[in-house]
């Protein structure tokens, strides 16, 4: 499995006939793929992934972000995990959490229709944009773009690694 140690907990909040016809374990292994090319294999860390109806994302795109509107992804980075303040020491055997994201299936829909691609094909490429930018990469100033672009071309070749759309785990 790739990026064992990194542990994806997935929650469906969108009706089971929205069309996205994936498990659990292709999400998870989405999200992976889209921290692959960043982090190193034997890396730590826990990630929530929300699919998730519009109007969800537009309020905590509105109340995070000031934003009154729905977008596709958005990512909540944990950079600071806070300090222990217990008696006895921290516990080590925990992953550190490295964010949240939070998918809007709904827009993802729309895009996929638009674009003419499956929506399996936008739902990955949204998750992996949402997980490289949880680890730090954007796509606002010049050659961010280039370097996120190709970052998720990579991981989208190891989702799809074939023609038949087949996802790679």
């Amino acid at each position: 499995m790739l990026l064992p140690n990194i542990v994806v907990t997935v929650q469906l909040d969108v009706p089971e006939d929205a069309g996205h016809g994936e498990d659990d374990e292709w999400f998870a292994a989405a999200v992976r793929h889209g921290l692959a090319g960043t982090l190193p294999a034997d890396a730590r860390g826990e990630i929530g992934l929300l699919l998730t109806d519009d109007e969800t994302v537009r309020q905590l795109n509105r109340e995070y972000r000031g934003v009154d509107r729905t977008t596709d992804v958005l990512s909540f980075s944990f950079e600071h995990w806070g300090h222990w303040e217990g008696d006895e020491e921290a516990p080590t055997d925990e992953p550190p959490p490295l964010g949240e994201i939070v998918v809007s299936v709904p827009q993802a829909a729309r895009q996929a229709e638009s674009q003419g691609v499956p929506l399996r094909q936008e739902l990955a490429l949204l998750i992996v944009h949402g997980a490289l930018h949880l680890l730090g990469h954007d796509h606002y100033e010049d050659g961010e773009l280039e370097t996120m672009q190709a970052l998720e071309r990579s991981a989208l070749s190891g989702i799809f690694p074939d023609a038949t759309g087949q996802a790679g785990q």
